[in-house]
């Protein structure tokens, strides 16, 4: 008979039959095995962009508010980007409004010594002497000026600068126009003494560059200029470079000058009431250096070459009075010619040379530099 085989172990009651279950649970639908950051928002990235540009400073301080509510209502990155952003953005504003409210000549972060090349017009002072690259003066604003002792070889000399105003550059026509009208009043302060002035010396003038204007250079230089050649020595005579003695000399020899420079563009022949207007003012400008010369006290060296002087000089305040009364232009024609000899250069070479001043009366037409007194216009070139 055959026996059964022997009962197995009776199952445990606390783990009934079936596969052992796993500890983890597995992920459901919709779920991803992976975790994901939440997304940046693109209003913090455009606002810190904005700022840093700084090109619409405005722009970027309003994204920056709009990202962070953004951020807040939907959970968003992008806090730090955004605060960065608005921050920038203020300090772009803040740097906009001072340019406008200064008219471009706030800070310009060390760009002003730099304008225009180094020494500008603006910078240029009075007196200072100069060179400039290829050593011509003509066409040249105010870039590449390097400033040089007056006492070594130089192509140009300071006797003047003009001060512009205004926001807006005016452009170099009336930059020029400006220049020629004023220089000359200036150079007569600058350089009374004409004679001291060398042959072939012509006045130029420096202008600011549209740069320059902007970061606020608002300086014309007026100055001495001898092409192809340079100047040595400064050309300055006034009351910084001259005693009482000679300062007195050339302040009543300029009144005569200044009368000599206003001859009528027109001849007696074309323009005779002009022409006897102007004899009226050279007579008087006669009257006014003799009663001048009259009132100092010349030292013994130079009292009587400055005598015979003044003797000459009343004598053609009548000769020119004579020509202003003439009846027609033939007439005027010969009375002016004997009342200019009367005033020759030469007669007053001994008092000069009395007094220590120079005593070579410049050549008429010889290109020197020459205000008036019988020698060629200035010509201003840029």
């Amino acid at each position: 008979m055959t026996l059964p085989p022997p009962p197995g172990p009776a199952p445990s009651p606390q783990h009934p039959q079936g596969p052992p279950e796993s500890p983890y649970r597995p992920w459901g639908q919709g779920y991803s095995p992976q975790l994901r950051p939440w997304p940046v928002d693109g209003f913090a990235v455009a606002s810190l962009v904005c700022g840093i540009l700084c090109f619409v400073p405005g722009v970027g301080l309003v994204l920056g508010f709009v990202a962070l509510r953004r951020i807040r209502r939907r959970r968003e990155r992008g806090r730090g980007m955004a605060i960065t952003g608005a921050v920038l953005s203020c300090v772009g504003l803040a740097l906009w409004g001072l340019v406008i409210a200064t008219g471009g000549d706030g800070p310009d972060f060390g760009l002003r010594d730099g304008a225009a090349g180094g020494a500008g017009a603006g910078s240029l002072v009075k007196g200072e002497c100069f060179d400039v690259p290829g050593d011509s003066l003509s066409g040249v604003m105010t870039h590449d000026v390097e400033r040089v002792p007056c006492g070594k070889r130089h192509d140009g000399e300071v006797f003047g600068v003009l001060r512009m105003t205004g926001r807006y550059y005016p452009g170099p026509i009336q930059l020029r126009m400006t220049a020629e009208a004023k220089c000359p009043a200036l150079l007569d302060r600058y350089a009374l003494d004409r004679w001291a002035v060398p042959a072939g010396v012509q006045p130029y003038h420096l202008t600011p560059t549209p740069r320059g204007w902007d970061l606020g250079d608002r300086g014309i230089a007026c100055v001495f200029g001898h092409a192809g050649v340079g100047l040595t020595g400064s050309l300055r005579s006034d009351a910084t470079t001259l005693d009482a003695d000679q300062l007195a000399f050339l302040k009543a020899a300029h009144v005569l000058d200044l009368a000599l420079d206003a001859r009528p563009a027109r001849g007696s022949g074309r323009d005779l009431p002009g022409a006897r207007r102007w004899a009226v003012r050279v007579a008087a400008a006669l009257g006014r250096e003799a009663g001048q010369l009259r009132a100092h006290r010349w030292p013994a060296a130079a009292g009587k070459p400055v005598a015979g002087l003044r003797a000459d000089l009343e004598r053609a305040e009548d000769a020119w009075a004579l020509a202003a009364a003439s009846p027609d232009a033939g007439t005027f024609a010969v009375r002016r010619s004997r009342a200019s000899a009367l005033i020759d250069p030469f007669r007053s070479v001994t008092a000069r040379k009395a007094l220590g001043l120079a005593a070579v009366p410049p050549t008429p037409g010889d290109g020197a530099v020459d205000a008036g007194g019988g020698g060629t216009d200035p010509a201003f070139e840029v």
